[in-house]
């Protein structure tokens, strides 16, 4: 089993991001710089196409990597994650346990104030698990991509018009497609503590975002998830703008979310 990391970088030097990572494994490197070009480096031993565009989105840079990796599995990554020693061959044993799974959800180390999820256990997941999940938790059978035509939203993440959220709609896209996801206990890495490129804190942008995400995550019940979001989840701090206005943006930006929605199923 082939493995292939798929890193998503803005303006950064191919060679030297990539040799900071620890590499273990080929790489497809896309870097959103002021460059267009292609190219391969090797580092470390390995072979990394490094595909430079100008064209900014993270949901663009990972679909892009999808299209350009060759190997029987990939690793999404992002540019602030290094990688344990035996990293590929935790990844390859984790398959091997689930030989049904065409995603898997592995650990990867963070700060106590950024994580959203650790597994302790392997478990397959269901729809409502996947929200938790950043994209360089996922490693993927690439096939199982390929067939199911499943890939990220050009809508949401850095760079898009709509913040964060691309990575779990990418997952419940996977399970509406029918594929199989599996959380494992295996960690593979860590994230170097950096500035976020989409959290400017709890503005009105932001719950209105969140609610253009919740009518695509949650297209028939998307207001009780958002009233589940606003006044019942604990580190949620809508003092900034009010839980009023909060409310009313949620609702707002599920209303255009809908209508998206509908324009993209005609």
């Amino acid at each position: 089993m082939g493995l292939q990391l798929l890193i998503s970088a803005l303006n950064k030097n191919p060679a030297e991001l990539t040799g900071q990572m620890n590499m273990e494994c080929p790489a497809v490197l896309v870097n959103q710089c002021d460059e267009e070009k292609t190219e391969e480096i090797i580092v470390l031993g390995q072979s990394v196409k490094v595909i430079s565009m100008k064209e900014r989105g993270v949901g663009l840079s990972r679909n892009t990597c999808i299209e350009n990796a060759t190997e029987e599995t990939v690793l999404f990554s992002d540019d602030d994650i290094v990688y344990d020693s035996g990293y590929v061959s935790k990844v390859e044993e984790a398959f091997a346990r689930h030989p049904d799974a065409d995603v898997l959800l592995f650990n990867v180390r963070v700060s106590e104030n950024r994580r959203t999820y650790w597994n302790t256990e392997d478990k397959k997941l269901g729809k409502t698990g996947v929200g938790r999940y950043p994209a360089y938790s996922i490693a993927a059978k690439r096939e199982s991509l390929i067939k199911s035509g499943v890939r990220f939203s050009l809508l949401f993440g850095g760079g898009a018009k709509y913040s964060n959220g691309e990575d779990s709609l990418f997952l419940t896209d996977c399970l509406r497609n029918g594929l199989i996801l599996y959380s494992v206990t295996d960690v593979i890495g860590e994230e170097k503590e950096n500035e976020s490129t989409w959290f400017k804190g709890f503005t009105e942008k932001f719950f209105f975002d969140r609610g253009v995400l919740f009518a695509f995550l949650y297209p028939n019940t998307a207001l009780i998830w958002a009233f589940r979001f606003v006044f019942l989840k604990k580190n949620i701090d809508t003092s900034g703008v009010g839980k009023k206005t909060a409310w009313k943006k949620i609702r707002e930006g599920i209303k255009e979310g809908k209508k998206l929605r509908k324009c993209s199923s005609t």
